[in-house]
């Protein structure tokens, strides 16, 4: 490495690597069709080195994207060795148990030269509307009817594009132009965080990342294990049951604190659905160092030396470590409540720095029906983001309607109503779904949809906290439990393909997050700030 390797000039490279990967999302954010990824950030960008190590992920994303994305990259590696790669080259799967966890996320991968030597590695995810197969929903029994599973392939050879994968993806989508696009979208942002980083090692005049990669690794690890050697050691476990598919699932976790690190194990938890509702191994890990990170590593950049302290183990058959072909399709109902069982285990030890638990999962609306236009029937396929309430924090309320730990956005109501032949009756805060306490948990929604046209409409259920809400701690009201249904009154299941009739509509209620200590000792400003809001509890 030649040029400037002084520890100022590295800090500086490190934060313009930062700011490389977080143009990299933007571009995607801005060229994607999927409204999942241009409006609520539903994607991860990051540069790895030649080692397959991520060095600087995008600030815009979602844990499950980025934590397993990066392990997707060496994946690519093994398959693809550096020698053989060339400039131009493109790689792309969406692998479950090699990318991050279902079909509907494509992985792209690009080798980045510099002065005719290959340095570096640009990966980005994001989730796509449709991949054929049943669509977003658990009612699949295995992968292989989740829609079109595409192995680690070429995308493009030395600027070449390979024609006749597109070809398969086109036809093996309900929306080939959308999923076309969301494919370029994606290899365009990969070219632009090569095209800035080649401009960064000119500026500082670098003929390779090693040096810098080996600071950035070292520094980060040492300051995630000085955060680790100020908590008290010992082994803490947790017990949390969720709705599951037809019967509940349990989720167990043992949390050990050691002088080596944080690790993980969720020996104990419930085996494998024979539904969608599994996990791959690689988006267990996501989520779950994700919640260790928030509570021991806030403060440092995330990356292949923050992650190296926090190890997760779950046995092989458990819903947590779901081997192919199960499925898959939407691991995230399970997967998403795993920093709350991280939390669980770690407010034994360290109470003043977690929450009460949340509604955790999204509560993604996936909708699908049929049209017309001047040329007949079409369908649309589209998922409306939307959320439940976070649980209260030690010093705070909880977050009313706020993605955590994913992080999305809603999906704004008039993007929504502009793509797609329904409307939206309703959006608004649940008054008193948050759970009482001395901080209160979030508010929930309460969402009514109904079809703008002569069709009725189906839902794609994948939806939890209905009859397991979140629960409060120290004394905290549990959260309001999650509710879906027909405004005529019947009462829809919250997993599985329903159809809505034309004339009625659908409504939700999602939850609100647990309650944290004693109702009683609510400040007087916090119970009168919650009457004057019209969100008190009735």
């Amino acid at each position: 490495m030649s040029g400037q390797t002084g520890e100022i000039a590295l800090q500086v490279m490190w934060s313009r690597l930062i700011s490389v990967v977080e143009e990299q999302a933007q571009v995607l954010i801005r060229t994607a069709f999927s409204p999942i990824v241009r409006e609520s950030g539903d994607l991860s960008a990051g540069i790895f080195d030649r080692r397959g190590r991520m060095l600087a992920q995008a600030v815009t994303g979602t844990p499950g994207h980025v934590n397993s994305m990066a392990e997707a990259v060496h994946h690519f590696i093994e398959r693809f060795p550096l020698d053989t790669m060339r400039d131009g080259d493109i790689y792309i799967t969406n692998d479950p148990w090699m990318g991050t966890g279902h079909l509907n996320d494509f992985v792209l991968t690009t080798p980045c030269f510099h002065r005719g030597r290959l340095v570096g590695l640009f990966a980005c995810t994001s989730h796509l509307m449709d991949i054929g197969g049943l669509g977003v929903g658990p009612d699949a029994t295995d992968v292989f009817m989740e829609g079109l599973y595409i192995p680690h392939l070429k995308l493009a050879e030395e600027g070449r594009l390979n024609e006749t994968l597109m070809a398969m993806i086109r036809a093996n989508t309900r929306l080939p132009v959308d999923t076309e696009g969301d494919t370029y979208s994606l290899a365009a942002c990969n070219d632009i965080g090569c095209r800035r980083l080649r401009d960064m090692m000119e500026e500082f005049d670098l003929d390779d990342l090693d040096h810098l990669a080996d600071h950035i690794c070292s520094r980060s690890e040492a300051a995630v294990r000085e955060e680790i050697a100020r908590l008290p050691k010992g082994t803490w476990s947790y017990e949390m049951v969720i709705d599951g598919y037809d019967e509940p699932v349990t989720l167990r976790a043992t949390t050990t604190v050691s002088e080596r690190g944080i690790h993980v194990d969720y020996t104990g938890t419930s085996a494998v659905s024979n539904r969608g509702i599994n996990v791959p191994h690689a988006y267990t890990t996501a989520y779950t160092v994700f919640g260790l990170g928030c509570v021991v590593a806030a403060g440092i950049p995330n990356n292949a030396g923050s992650l190296a302290p926090l190890t997760v183990s779950a046995p092989v058959g458990t819903i947590l470590h779901a081997e192919k072909p199960a499925p898959v399709s939407v691991r995230h109902i399970t997967g998403q409540m795993l920093p709350d069982m991280v939390f669980g285990c770690l407010r034994q030890a360290v109470p003043d720095r977690v929450p009460a638990e949340g509604t955790s999962c999204l509560w993604n609306l996936n909708l699908r029906g049929r049209t017309q236009d001047a040329n007949g029937n079409f369908g649309f396929s589209t998922t409306f983001v939307s959320n439940g309430g976070t649980g209260a924090r030690p010093d705070r309320d909880g977050l009313s309607a706020t993605a955590f730990p994913s992080g999305v956005k809603g999906t704004p109501v008039e993007v929504a109503e502009s793509l797609v032949p329904l409307i939206w009756w309703r959006k608004e805060l649940r008054p008193g779904s948050g759970g009482l306490g001395r901080f209160r948990g979030g508010h929930g929604q309460r969402i009514e949809i109904g079809s703008a046209i002569d069709e009725p409409f189906e839902l794609l259920a994948a939806l939890d906290r209905i009859d397991h809400p979140p629960r409060g701690r120290d004394g905290g009201g549990d959260g309001a439990a999650g509710r879906i249904g027909l405004a005529s009154g019947t009462v829809l299941r919250g997993k599985g393909l329903q159809q809505i009739p034309v004339g009625d509509r659908l409504v939700l209620d999602t939850p609100g997050g647990g309650g944290l200590g004693d109702p009683s000792e609510r400040a007087p400003e916090l119970a009168a700030r919650d009457e004057s809001e019209e969100l008190a509890r009735t």
